[in-house]
């Protein structure tokens, strides 16, 4: 069994690469239970929440002779850690051989994790953002952030940067980080007036207030939204999802655990069989994404454990075990 770093990943990874990977995958599928969220209670008061990701390569529907792959994803999530210096997600991804059920490695899970979002969301957007799109908000500035930029960079013609953060000096070392790699990024002082200049808005936060108002979004802009994983956690308002086309990555997923899904259902803006179509859809080319130059489009993921298997053999594979 090899242990494969966060720096293994990124040799063994590439934006444009990944995603391709993600879209043959959403495309033959894989068996991926939805995953398993248990709340950790602490005597502190506080609470991390521990995730369960399972997922194994459908043999019988690939045709295929081999014993495939299977793998696990454990991840827990803690917000306070940051008040420590801590990262809020730690946990590991184990792949293991389909047919012997033999351990072939252990990879980083915070690291795939950062790469196979940035790379569904940039999937997404090759789906459903305008062919022209070039200005890109990221709201938010955590560890993702970099990664959903460099990500739709590489499936749009991306000229321009901002990043909000209610702390601004955290969005400072997240442009800075991004200019450094020749991206033109600066801060966004103003989050209403950065939505209404952006062609593309990717928030990545643990909101449980909407941060993205849907009656800033101009016409023909992109609305992802990442950061949410529980019911509480909400990033756009109800006039966003009003206004918008509504995509998901998994259907199971997003209406069980994504607030930006499940409220709106609850509530009766959103009716289940208007979300227009989910990341399988899209890859078959069973579902059409954006459809006009001036619609709003808005993609919301939860994750799902098949990028991560996907990713898992894509660094595997790379790494030199073919």
């Amino acid at each position: 069994m090899r242990m494969i770093s966060a720096a293994d990943v990124d040799r063994g990874l590439d934006f444009a690469g990944l995603v391709e990977t993600l879209r043959v995958a959403f495309r033959d599928g894989a068996v991926q239970p939805v995953r398993h969220h248990h709340t950790i209670e602490r005597p502190d008061g506080a609470a991390s929440t521990l995730l369960l990701m399972p997922a194994w390569t459908d043999l019988m529907k690939a045709g295929t002779s081999d014993g495939g792959f299977a793998g696990v994803k454990v991840v827990t999530v803690s917000p306070d850690n940051n008040a420590i210096n801590k990262p809020a997600v730690v946990g590991l991804y184990l792949l293991l051989d389909g047919k012997t059920g033999e351990p072939r490695a252990l990879i980083d899970g915070p690291r795939i994790t950062q790469w196979r979002t940035a790379c569904a969301s940039a999937l997404a957007a090759d789906y459903l953002a305008r062919p022209d799109a070039s200005k890109l908000l990221v709201v938010g500035a955590g560890a993702l952030s970099t990664f959903l930029a460099r990500a739709h960079s590489a499936v749009r013609p991306i000229r321009q940067i901002r990043i909000w953060n209610r702390t601004p000096a955290n969005a400072e070392k997240v442009a800075a980080a991004l200019r450094a790699d020749g991206f033109d990024a600066a801060v966004a002082s103003d989050l209403g007036g950065a939505i209404e200049w952006a062609d593309i808005v990717s928030s990545a936060t643990i909101s449980t207030n909407p941060l993205i108002e849907g009656a800033r979004l101009k016409p023909g802009v992109h609305v992802d939204l990442v950061g949410g994983f529980t019911p509480a956690m909400r990033e756009a308002d109800d006039e966003a999802i009003r206004r918008a086309r509504v995509y998901v990555d998994t259907r199971a997923g997003a209406t069980k655990e994504a607030g930006d899904i499940v409220q709106p259902l609850a509530s009766g803006v959103l009716a289940k069989d208007a979300i227009v179509a989910d990341l399988h859809e899209l890859a078959r080319g069973e579902k059409t994404g954006r459809q006009s130059a001036d619609e709003i489009t808005l993609f919301k993921s939860v994750g799902a454990a098949l990028e991560d298997l996907a990713a898992a053999i894509h660094v595997y594979r790379a790494t030199g075990n073919a």
